[in-house]
């Protein structure tokens, strides 16, 4: 037999595979994802489909994640762009590609100068994106490979993430990741989903099966077949992975088959590298060993000086390591090893003592390098057993990540640091403090609480540190769909605590002052909230006084204190220090929360793009995601609805687990869906926004989930469930005592009760909304008091209040709400008998078509039918041959949500009859044989 090949000679086991590569890549733009577990073959598969010929002249650029990256957004992204500038020579480049130089100074040459920068800091980042979208667009097709995603920076996932949403017409964006290693199993960091237009294909690698392996098995040994039982034998010890498949056969000197029942497959991993590094000369040895160390891909000069071989011959024993098929070659003429498996296998192959001295030369190696490697610096410390070095390194690092806006790296640092058994109490309180202080800032909250709550009970903390252990525990509790109850209690035991430190004690009182958290009644904020202003009013320091502004100027308007719009030129533009734009950052996107809330849609969207332009670069990701949802709950009220669904269920993947920004975002997808007839969405939403458990809820949003709910159920026609969960809200907003907050709960709960007979109820809730709202700046309640009173009112004065309550709607930009008074308007005239009726009834249909609220526009044309007068037509009398009509759209949303013809009916106030042949020209029009195949 001859002797094994490094590798297959040919592709096993995934043709179907490659050829759907090989098709996404053909169909630009598109996007191929590529996920798999180490050592399945997700890189020779990558390779297999640079080879093909169908590419044609596609310019390949590459950029590789790296387990112990340094802290550099954008890094894989901008390294895939280094090589291109050989292309830029006759491209005429706009001067927003200037941005690029300073980042990849390879390319300066041939990229305009910088533009100026943005006032705007959040246009920074979005100049950068486009940036690098103009180049790629300038170098004809282009496939863009992104190897590791999962060790990627949250930069280089966001502008992956952007370059995905929007590719230019020429290019294939490739990735390859190891779902299990990726943040949430997601490695752009939330759920993606093709836009229109550009092709898209995942393709999950699995392990091989026997027959698989027997055929890998043959090409690489160079045989036609092997035996069934030794193809069998080797797949149970390989577990189908090729790459261990690979690496036991390149072990195989003697074709004794029966060597491989002799040991399991760890052991002959670790065999096959130990055997090839033996055949290795001493120095190529050093020189793999180094590279297992470093753990990163080095250059030749780095790993001589770790692998302690002279220069001199550092070249012939790199070359000897990269023929024997050790090491090879990656980007930027350095080596590494083509695995992680291949790595971790030459590394066991060291002993303790030879680690360590490794380690140690690679210390010593980096500890001057431009820029500082904190991150390997720390490993390399922690690994050689230099604790002291350890803490220093690593903390320097988490930092270092906190600065350039990479929190998570940071939460991660100071947990593993914390976990050290030899710190110091020092140490112990300023490491637990950081992690508080990044954590309640980040997204990932599980683990930090975790961390947090171990640290109250580690003896070693001092009670000023465990004073700020607790506050930032409480501030975590608060953003968790279980946690804002017990943050109350925690944040009071952190004042006591907190006794040396009155500003921080101040901020746990800050808030506790926040009234719309749970059930607590107003009266217990109004008294924090007295307390904190008192405070303010005593200090000087800017970072103390704006951290408890961020939230006191929010808390106060978001009851409808009028004094607070006096009081708005307190809060600055911006500010150079990082921690004092943070705090401004936060205010603004809490200011404009409070804004939205009362009505004030206006200031809420200035305050809304001030907040979110500062927190471009500060690392504040939840307080940035506060600030989408408010966008898209703006976007609901004003009736921006096109792609409202799609942004907002790609946010909430994001943030599904922060009780604040998940909630608002469940509410408004609920909302959605009650107004497009889809009850099952709209309950599974709206029973995620706080409606279970008011203790543990956003208030605001789940009155307004309650409205929602209260609004399905009497679209359903069930008057009793509706004044149910009109009860259940109102018994919250009561023990609230916030009023400011009913402009949907108190129209929908009056509505409600008037249907089920409950006019007393009705009259009682308009006299509570009534009084509750003196003083109170809240546009948003005053005009729903308006349609309040419209509901109780007789006939002619209903119609005045109705049409006055409209006026108000309309100057506040609410296109539904305005919608859905016309239709009231509208069926008090057609009560009336007025000839103008169904004619309103028919353009306020076509306003509800507009927006998307299929469900209101179908009740309208129903009242018109009622009327015996012909349907208006939506769109004029216009065929549309193989496309689906409005109504057709409306069923076939229907339909793939499996609904059945009756439920459709009911939704869209259509006979079971008109619903069955709108169902056989969807399914024709979309070339379904049946419902299954929709679905499928």
């Amino acid at each position: 037999m001859t002797p094994p090949r490094t590798s297959s000679p040919v592709l096993v086991g995934r043709g179907d595979e490659l050829a759907a590569l090989t098709g996404a890549v053909a169909s630009q733009p598109s996007v191929v994802l590529v996920a798999g577990e180490a050592g399945v073959g997700k890189s020779r598969l990558v390779r297999e489909l640079l080879g093909r010929p169908e590419l044609g002249p596609l310019r390949v650029l590459t950029g590789f994640c790296q387990p112990l990256r340094e802290p550099f957004p954008y890094g894989a992204v901008l390294d895939a762009l280094r090589t291109v500038g050989g292309y830029l020579g006759r491209v005429s480049l706009s001067p927003v590609t200037g941005v690029l130089r300073p980042l990849v100074p390879e390319l300066a040459g041939h990229l305009p100068d910088p533009p100026e920068r943005p006032d705007d800091p959040r246009h920074e980042r979005h100049h950068l994106f486009r940036a690098v979208r103009e180049l790629l667009s300038a170098l004809g097709p282009v496939l863009l490979v992104v190897e590791d995603l999962h060790w990627a920076d949250d930069g280089c996932r966001h502008l992956l993430r952007f370059l995905m949403a929007d590719p230019p017409p020429n290019l294939t964006t490739l990735v390859t990741y190891r779902r299990e290693d990726a943040p949430g199993g997601m490695p752009l960091g939330s759920a993606y989903r093709p836009p229109a237009g550009v092709a898209s294909v995942l393709v999950e690698l699995g392990p091989l099966d026997v027959d698989q392996v027997h055929d890998l098995a043959a090409a690489i040994l160079g045989v036609d077949a092997v035996p069934a039982e030794f193809a069998a034998r080797l797949h149970e010890r390989t577990a189908g992975l090729p790459f261990v498949v690979e690496e036991v056969l390149r072990a195989l000197r003697d074709p004794d088959w029966r060597l491989l029942d002799a040991v399991e497959v760890p052991a002959l991993l670790r065999d096959a590298m130990a055997e090839r590094l033996a055949g290795l000369p001493a120095t190529g040895r050093r020189i793999a060993e180094a590279a297992a160390v470093l753990g990163v891909p080095a250059t030749e000069d780095l790993l001589a000086e770790v692998g302690a071989v002279a220069p001199d011959r550092a070249r012939v024993a790199l070359t000897h390591a990269l023929h024997s098929g050790v090491l090879h070659e990656t980007a930027d003429v350095r080596y590494g090893f083509r695995h992680a498996l291949a790595q971790q296998a030459v590394y066991d192959t060291l002993t303790g003592p030879e680690r360590q001295r490794l380690h140690l030369r690679a210390l010593r190696a980096l500890d001057h390098a431009t820029p500082r490697p904190f991150m390997q610096l720390a490993e390399h410390s922690r690994r050689a057993g230099l604790r002291d070095d350890w803490l220093r390194h690593g903390e320097a690092a988490a930092d270092r990540a906190l600065e350039v806006g990479d929190p998570s790296t940071a939460t991660h640092l100071y947990q593993r640091l914390l976990d050290e058994a030899s710190l110091t109490p020092a140490d112990v309180d300023r490491l637990a403090v950081k992690l508080g202080q990044v954590a309640r800032g980040g997204l990932d909250q599980h683990d930090p609480r975790a961390t947090l709550e171990r640290l109250l009970d580690d003896h070693r903390l001092s009670t000023a540190a465990r004073g700020q252990v607790r506050l930032n525990l409480g501030f975590l509790l608060i953003r968790q769909f279980d946690g804002p109850r017990h943050s109350r209690v925690v944040l009071e035991h952190a004042i006591e605590e907190l006794s040396a430190r009155p500003d921080l004690a101040m901020r746990a009182r800050a808030v506790l002052a926040q009234p719309f958290v749970g059930a607590t009644p107003l009266a217990e904020h109004l008294r924090w909230l007295r307390e904190v202003e008192a405070f303010i009013a005593s200090r000087a320091d800017d970072e103390v006084r704006f951290a408890l502004l961020a939230n006191q100027l929010g808390s106060r308007m978001s009851i409808g204190d009028h004094t607070v719009m006096e009081e708005l030129d307190r809060l600055p533009g911006t500010a150079a220090d990082v921690a004092v734009r943070r705090h401004l950052a936060r205010a603004h996107c809490n200011l404009a929360d409070a804004f939205a809330l009362v009505g004030h849609f206006d200031l809420a969207r200035d305050f809304l793009d001030r907040g979110l332009r500062l927190t471009v670069g500060a690392g504040v990701p939840f307080t940035e995601g506060t600030g989408q949802s408010t966008r898209l709950h703006l976007d609901w009220y004003r009736g921006d609805w096109g792609t409202l669904a799609d942004r907002a269920a790609r946010l909430l993947e994001e943030y599904r687990e922060m009780l604040p920004v998940a909630g608002e975002i469940n509410l408004v997808l609920g909302c959605l869906a009650v107004a497009r007839g889809d009850w099952d969405a709209a309950e599974r939403h709206l029973a995620d926004c706080g409606v279970r458990s008011v203790e543990n809820s956003i208030t605001p949003v789940a009155l307004g989930g309650f409205a929602a709910l209260t609004r399905l159920w009497s679209e359903r026609g069930d008057p009793a469930r509706a004044c149910a969960e009109a009860d259940r809200g109102l018994d919250l907003a009561r023990r609230k005592g916030v009023w400011a907050w009913l402009g949907e709960l108190a129209p929908a709960a009056v509505d409600a009760f008037r249907a089920a007979g409950r006019v007393e109820d009705a009259a009682r809730l308009v006299a509570e909304f009534d009084a509750g709202l003196v003083g109170r700046d809240a546009p948003l309640a005053q005009v729903a008091l308006k349609v309040c009173r419209a509901l109780l009112a007789e006939r002619d004065e209903a119609a005045f209040l109705l049409e006055e309550a409209r006026r108000a709607a309309d100057e506040l930009g609410l296109r539904y709400y305005s919608a859905t008074l016309s239709e009231r308007i509208a069926r008090v005239a057609l009560e009336r008998g007025d000839d103008e009726a169904v004619a309103a009834l028919g353009e306020v249909a076509a306003r509800f078509d507009a927006l998307g609220a299929s469900r209101d526009a179908a009740r309208c044309r129903h009242l018109v039918r009622g009327a015996g007068v012909a349907t208006p037509s939506r769109r004029g009398r216009r065929g549309y041959g193989n496309a689906l009509s409005p109504r057709e759209r409306d069923v076939a949303r229907l339909l793939a949500r499996g609904r059945t013809n009756r439920e459709i009916a009911e939704v869209l106030f259509l006979s079971p009859r008109t619903v069955e042949q709108h169902v056989a020209r969807v399914l024709r029009k979309l070339g379904a044989a049946s419902r299954v195949d929709l679905l499928a």
